[in-house]
């Protein structure tokens, strides 16, 4: 890099271009961040997220350099989202609707980065002169949070999330690998202590240990990435939460120390803000694409969400959710019945239960599915051990 130009300036270009954090790095990681992936990647943390675990991929999560031939510099930026507008216990309390994470209440950030990324990038060729680069958002084999804190960024909290001093940890990463050569930053120094507030608050205890997020116990994972059958032990605690967990950042005393955000780039819309699990429930594959269009919470797909809504259901204890949760039992998406069949065993010990039992009888009858099929045997042999 050219000596008269200073890295405060290449930290205004991305300022310019909707970034409220900018530190550079080299393309190194340290041996303890390899060693944590090869014992989380080992001990099948990843869950269902294959891809996580191929040979390949992890050895270049390992080795920043090899994502671009003659890299130099890592330049690791952050974008600020809102927390969510309201309390840890306002958002449970909110049993008619479904906790969304903040950063999913507007846009999808992978898309909105991605185009600052690119901007940002032919930003700094003009300013540099040419250089061979890559963009990343969340979408390739790179270890952004341990390229964030060897920047200088922010250090990794113990719920594996970056945390800054004066932005706290709601933030979104990305970063530019460049061929251009830019002197690092210093490191960003631990400043967790002896807290705990985040792993004590995690309702399925899927920090593990510190750093350590099992995926196969994590409500974002299970309520985003993964495909199937939530797993019957984890439906009960998941509460109202329909799309990611926000639990660990809400207690972290680093954003009760935050710098308050005036304009989120995300623009997150009210709609999403815990919103009515009925009004979810009744949507159909268009109404699901046309309210999520942009959204990040189209990845699940409408069987997904409505799986969630329906566990959602279950835990509120409303009766009043009985007679749509009966209709979903002719849902075409299995994960849909079979979920709607979990909820409906939940809530009959809040109703008089007749018509519960029989239609799942009915419909035990008439399923294929061997997954919905499972849910009915088990929850019938469930509601008949509460009648004896």
């Amino acid at each position: 890099m050219p000596e008269s130009i200073s890295k405060d300036i290449i930290r205004e270009l991305a300022l310019a271009q909707g970034f409220d954090l900018c530190a550079f790095t080299k393309p190194v990681l340290s041996p303890q961040h390899k060693a944590q992936l090869d014992m989380w990647v080992g001990n099948g943390m990843h869950g269902e997220m294959g891809y996580m675990a191929e040979a390949v991929r992890v050895e270049r999560r390992k080795e920043p350099e090899s994502m671009l031939e003659g890299i130099r510099t890592v330049i690791a930026l952050g974008m600020k989202h809102v927390p969510p507008p309201y309390s840890l216990e306002e958002g449970e309390d909110a049993k008619a609707s479904g906790a969304i994470a903040a950063y999913a209440h507007g846009d999808d950030y992978h898309d909105v980065m991605k185009k600052r990324l690119k901007a940002f990038a032919r930003d700094l060729d003009a300013l540099l002169g040419p250089h061979d680069q890559r963009v990343y958002v969340d979408t390739a084999p790179v270890l952004e949070h341990a390229l964030a804190e060897r920047a200088g960024l922010g250090w990794q909290g113990k719920h594996t999330l970056t945390i800054n001093r004066e932005h706290g940890s709601y933030l979104m990463l990305g970063e530019l690998f460049t061929t251009a050569e830019i002197e690092p930053d210093e490191p960003a120094q631990f400043h967790c202590g002896s807290c705990t507030a985040c792993i004590d608050v995690c309702p399925t205890k899927a920090i593990v240990a510190p750093f350590v997020v099992d995926a196969r116990l994590c409500i974002s994972y299970l309520t985003i990435e993964y495909r199937g059958f939530i797993p019957l032990d984890l439906r009960s605690l998941m509460g109202n939460r329909i799309y990611g967990c926000d639990d660990c950042q809400m207690v972290c005393p680093w954003n009760r120390k935050a710098e308050v955000i005036e304009l989120d780039q995300l623009k997150p819309r009210d709609e999403n803000v815990l919103p009515e699990l009925l009004e979810l429930f009744e949507l159909d594959d268009e109404g699901f694409r046309e309210r999520f269009r942009k959204s990040p919470i189209k990845r699940p797909g409408r069987a997904g969400l409505l799986r969630n809504v329906a566990i959602a259901m279950g835990n509120s204890g409303n009766p009043d959710y009985i007679l749509p949760l009966i209709k979903a039992l002719g849902d075409s998406e299995p994960l849909v019945r079979g979920h709607a069949v979990w909820a409906l065993s939940c809530l009959y010990p809040h109703s008089k239960g007749e018509e519960i039992v029989a239609r799942l009888e009915y419909h035990l009858q008439h399923e294929s599915d061997e997954d919905v099929l499972n849910e009915l045997h088990r929850s019938l042999k469930t509601i008949g051990e509460l009648n004896t």
